[in-house]
């Protein structure tokens, strides 16, 4: 294991006791990487059209691929406490990216990353987060690339930096565990749907770039089906939403691209009758978050199911 590893301590080249970067106690390690003296090409912004730009930065090397075991986590979810972790340690955030913004499928497959089994990332829903400290031993680098399934998230901690004093563990699991907080049961939905009259399908995602929605098996949909197979004279419109950037036209031929997406999902794979769906999309028009923050505009881009009807 690599020497006093200070990943999140507020000490900086081993002055003080280094800490660990704390992980929720569901996360199981899948793969790690480590070497004495190592160079990396560390991302630093979007791809450009031909590359990824990077640094190039050395020092002693650790690289994991973890686990976490919980279905239809978002990928800021598993994010958010990392980011606030290396910021109250004095890291500073040099590249903060998400899917599309980061480049996509270019910046993934530019991005150096664990094999799959153990690392899997999603083309369509991804983070990745650079961060920066100096002490008096020199620099210290820290990236984080997240992804997820509709079954658990990933996460690859990348360390590179000035060899420590004491052995201390790259990553521990002493958070508490994380869960979906946000996913929607089936038992959510009919009260949602019921009480509320609409609910927001909260663990879809779609291929980058694209209104497909991406190859996974989202909860969301099963229960929403199972609920409209239960009640076949309700209908209802799905919804789409985009964050405000771009025009307001191609947002709105986007997100109702995506809806349709949706219903032909829950048609095919879910056997629910095209006749009590149909698909819209409102664009960037009815925010329930601020566009000017990334957590923001990622709540912003979503799907939503309204009650538009019923025979009783």
């Amino acid at each position: 294991m690599i020497r006093c590893l200070a990943v999140l301590s507020g000490l900086w080249a081993c002055s003080l006791p280094a800490q660990t970067l704390d992980f929720p106690s569901n996360a199981t390690l899948q793969a790690e990487v480590e070497s004495p003296l190592d160079s990396y090409a560390l991302p630093v912004g979007i791809w450009d059209g031909s590359t990824v730009p990077v640094k190039l930065v050395e020092g002693v090397l650790a690289q994991q691929a973890w686990r976490i075991d919980a279905a239809a986590l978002t990928t800021l979810q598993v994010l958010r406490p990392l980011r606030e972790q290396l910021r109250n340690d004095r890291f500073r955030i040099i590249f903060d990216c998400q899917t599309e913004a980061c480049g996509g499928f270019d910046f993934r497959f530019g991005t150096e990353t664990l094999p799959p089994p153990e690392m899997q990332i999603n083309i369509g829903d991804f983070r990745f987060l650079a961060a920066e400290r100096t002490g008096v031993a020199g620099p210290e680098y820290v990236t984080l690339f997240v992804s997820r399934t509709a079954q658990a998230g990933f996460v690859q901690v990348t360390r590179v930096g000035p060899e420590q004093d004491s052995e201390v563990p790259l990553v521990a699991t002493s958070a508490p565990a994380i869960r979906a907080t946000d996913v929607v049961t089936e038992a959510d939905i009919a009260n949602q749907l019921d009480q509320k009259g609409h609910a927001i399908l909260a663990d879809l995602t779609f291929e980058t770039g694209s209104a497909q929605l991406a190859e996974a098996e989202f909860a969301s949909l099963r229960n929403l089906a199972d609920f409209l197979l239960e009640n076949p004279d309700l209908t209802v419109a799905l919804v789409g939403h985009t964050d405000s950037s771009g025009s307001l036209a191609g947002n709105i031929a986007l997100s109702k691209q995506r809806a349709g997406s949706v219903l032909e999902r829950l048609v095919s794979d879910y056997d629910v009758s095209r006749r009590q769906l149909e698909a819209e999309g409102m664009g960037y028009l009815s925010p329930i978050a601020n566009n000017l923050t990334q957590e923001g505009r990622d709540a912003n881009r979503r799907v939503e199911v309204i009650i538009t009807s019923t025979e009783d």
